[in-house]
């Protein structure tokens, strides 16, 4: 386990930007820069050319809120949870007890949220997506204390100071942060928390995972604008001036390859059947995992990443 306690050195500047975006409409951006830590943020639809934001131009085209619709099945039949750490440095170091109302934010299927509805937590799954959300509600709906909303992690539609955590697991990265952080803070009751959280798969750590890199590289249609380093390089202004709190936990994932192929499906960067790349990826997944398996099996392997603070 990696631990680190950082505080945003809090010297921000505004700037507004007039950005003609990708589709032709124009829209004012406030950029948030702090000069000394490097980081900018954005505030609406425009893009970046620092290439330091969580929210950049690129993901701000994607249309997040339905990159996944297509992907439901093999996102719930092959996507890792989380480790037990997760919830043990929320019980030992945020105060968490089963009585915690919990905003789990972009929820998707409920991975994370089945974690939490276990601990005992009443928590609201906001999800804007209708076919993740309906996934959800058909896998969690036995929990009485678990509660679908259709709502963005920009506009949750849950009352002021409501709940005592916020959380968003392999989804913050979609987030306009800046409008996500005000809302946040609305939600929040007094001393209430933010964690986000992320499996960052390891690219190059054994043969498969370099040669899987590479799969993604070649054939993928926009891995490059969305691939993972680029999930948390905001973390620094999103927090700010707060100070924040990051733990790190290995989270290995073992699979055949069915299970493999279904992983590979999931990701909303990959083309799906029909596409020029979709026969020839897949030729490649099956040679890949030929060559490196061991008993059957190969391992994605991931870190996964907290961050946490209270927000000031």
């Amino acid at each position: 386990m990696r631990t680190v306690s950082i505080r945003p050195c809090g010297a921000m500047r505004l700037v507004p930007t007039l950005i003609m975006n990708r589709i032709g409409r124009i829209s004012v951006t406030i950029r948030v820069g702090c000069d000394a830590c490097g980081v900018h943020l954005l505030d609406g639809g425009g893009g970046s050319d620092t290439g330091n934001s969580i929210y950049t131009e690129s993901m701000a085209t994607l249309d997040p809120t339905r990159r996944f619709s297509d992907r439901v099945e093999n996102y719930i039949l092959s996507r890792p949870s989380y480790p037990p750490e997760v919830l043990e440095t929320l019980r030992q170091e945020c105060g968490m007890t089963a009585m915690a109302e919990i905003a789990d934010v972009a929820c998707g299927t409920g991975i994370f949220t089945r974690l939490l509805l276990e601990n005992g937590n009443r928590v609201f799954g906001v999800e804007p997506n209708h076919e993740m959300r309906e996934a959800a509600l058909r896998l969690l709906g036995s929990y009485p204390k678990f509660e679908a909303i259709d709502a963005s992690a920009e506009s949750t539609t849950l009352p002021d100071r409501s709940v005592d955590f916020v959380t968003a697991a392999q989804a913050a990265h979609w987030f306009d942060l800046l409008a996500a952080r005000r809302e946040f803070t609305r939600i929040l009751k007094p001393g209430g928390w933010v964690v986000l959280i992320w499996n960052q798969r390891i690219t190059d750590s054994t043969e498969f995972l370099r040669s899987y890199e590479k799969l993604l590289l070649t054939f993928a249609t926009d891995y490059e604008k969305v691939r993972h380093e680029h999930t948390t390089e905001g973390i620094d202004g999103f927090f700010a001036p707060s100070p924040y709190h990051v733990r790190e936990f290995p989270m290995p994932q073992s699979m055949d390859y069915p299970s493999l192929e279904r992983r590979l499906l999931s990701s909303s960067y990959v083309p799906l059947a029909g596409h020029g790349n979709y026969a020839p990826m897949l030729s490649e997944l099956r040679r890949l995992f030929e060559a490196t398996q061991v008993n059957g099996r190969v391992s994605i392997d991931y870190t996964t990443r907290m961050y946490f603070a209270q927000l000031t």
